[in-house]
C-alpha cells in the first residue's frame, strides 16, 4: 500500500486519470476538479488508504449499446476512486502480467487484438480447421468474489490492498437513484477490472494449457483450434463443464458453436478457406460500418457540411487503423459501402 500512495505513483496515476477523461461518477465530481480536490484532502485520503479505512463509493449504472445489439453495462466509479484504481493497477501489472499465459491477448501491456487474430490464423494454417467459438454470458458481471479474492490473495500478502480490492468489489451500483449491492462480478469501466478479469480467466487458460490446445483468449472471447468437428464437439463439452463448475462462469450456448474457421469472427476478422487461410473483414463487422457511413452521411442529420466530414474523417481513419490488418481485401467500394 505504500507503494500505492507514493508521490509518483499518484502522479502517474492522476496523469492517466486525465488522459482517460470519462464522465463523473455517483458524487458528480469532475475530471478536471480532481487535482484541486487532491490539493485539499489528499492527505486524509492517504491516511485513511494506509489505515485500511477508505471506502470506496457506488459506482454509476451507464448503458452503451453494443455493436451487434444490446447494451453493455459500464460501471463509472467516481474520479477519485478511479484514480486510486489506477494507482494500484500500477503497482499490480508489472508484478502480475509476467505470470499470464502467452495465450492470453486482452488488456494486456505489448500484446493486441492483432496479434490474437494473427496467432489464430497460423493455427488455422496449421491444419486445425474447427474453432470452438466460446462465448461466457455476462462475464464481468458474472465473476465470484470469492473466488477471485481467493487468487488475489495467492499474490498479495498486503491485508489492506486486500480489504480495499473487497471494498471495491462491494461497493454497490446506482441505478435509476437507487444504490443496489453487488454481490458478483467486476464492473466494466474501473481501470483494475481489466487486470481483475485476467486473473480470472488466467485459470482457464492454464486448463487449456494442461490439455495440450491450440487457442487465443482476448478478455472474454475464448477460440479453440481442433483438428475435427468432433474433436471440437468433445473440447466444447468438457470446457463448458470446466468453466461452469469449476470457475463458477456460464457458457452463452445460443452465441458459441463449433464451426469452420471461416463461419465464425475473432474480434473483427474471420478468414478464408484454404490452405493458406487469409484474413478477412467479418461480415458483421462490414455490416456495421455501411450502416455508421450511411448514418454519418445522411441528409437530414442536423449537422453542417464541414462537421459532418471532420466525424467521418475521424471515424474513417480509426475503422482503417484497426481493420487495415485483413489480407482478402473485402468488397467495400462506393456502390458497396453506400447501398
Amino acid at each position: 500500500m505504500e507503494e500505492v500512495v507514493s508521490s509518483e505513483n499518484v502522479k502517474k496515476a492522476l496523469q492517466r486519470v486525465r488522459r482517460n477523461r470519462g464522465g463523473p461518477g455517483v458524487d458528480g465530481m469532475r475530471v478536471q476538479e480532481l487535482s484541486d480536490h487532491l490539493r485539499d484532502h489528499w492527505p486524509e485520503i492517504r491516511e485513511q488508504l494506509l489505515s485500511g479505512e477508505y471506502r470506496p463509493q457506488p459506482v454509476h449504472r451507464v448503458e452503451i449499446p453494443k455493436p451487434g445489439g444490446g447494451v453493455r453495462k459500464l460501471g463509472v466509479p467516481t474520479v477519485l476512486d478511479r484514480l486510486i484504481q489506477q494507482a494500484i493497477l500500477q503497482v499490480l501489472q508489472p508484478r502480475w502480467d509476467p505470470t499470464f499465459s502467452e495465450h492470453s491477448y486482452g488488456f494486456r501491456p505489448g500484446r493486441s487484438a492483432h496479434q490474437a487474430v494473427a496467432q489464430a490464423q497460423q493455427y488455422v494454417a496449421e491444419g486445425h480447421a474447427w474453432v470452438v467459438d466460446l462465448d461466457l454470458e455476462k462475464f464481468f458481471d458474472r465473476v465470484n468474489h470469492d473466488q477471485l479474492m481467493a487468487r488475489v490473495a495467492q499474490r498479495v500478502e498486503d491485508k489492506r490492498l486486500l480489504k480495499l480490492l473487497r471494498a471495491f468489489l462491494n461497493a454497490g451500483v446506482m441505478e435509476n437513484g437507487l444504490v443496489g449491492p453487488t454481490t458478483e462480478g467486476t464492473p466494466q469501466g474501473g481501470p483494475l477490472s481489466p487486470l481483475l478479469s485476467n486473473l480470472v480467466l488466467d485459470a482457464l487458460d492454464r486448463e487449456l494449457e494442461r490439455r495440450g490446445h491450440c487457442f487465443v483468449r482476448y478478455a472474454d472471447d475464448c477460440n479453440v483450434y481442433v483438428k475435427s468437428e468432433r474433436a471440437g464437439h468433445r473440447v466444447m463439452k468438457s470446457v463448458t463443464r470446466f468453466v461452469e463448475k469449476k470457475l463458477k462462469l456460464k457458457v452463452n450456448r445460443a452465441k458459441s458453436a463449433v464451426a469452420r474457421p471461416v463461419k465464425r469472427s475473432l474480434l473483427g476478422f474471420s478468414f478464408t478457406d484454404g490452405d493458406e487461410p487469409r484474413r478477412r473483414i467479418s461480415p458483421s463487422a462490414r455490416a456495421r460500418f455501411k450502416k455508421r457511413v450511411r448514418e454519418l452521411t445522411r441528409r437530414n442529420r442536423s449537422v453542417n457540411l464541414e462537421q459532418r466530414i471532420v466525424v467521418l474523417s475521424r471515424y474513417l481513419r480509426g475503422w482503417i487503423q484497426y481493420y487495415g490488418f485483413w489480407c482478402a481485401r473485402p468488397s467495400l467500394g462506393e456502390e458497396d459501402v453506400m447501398s
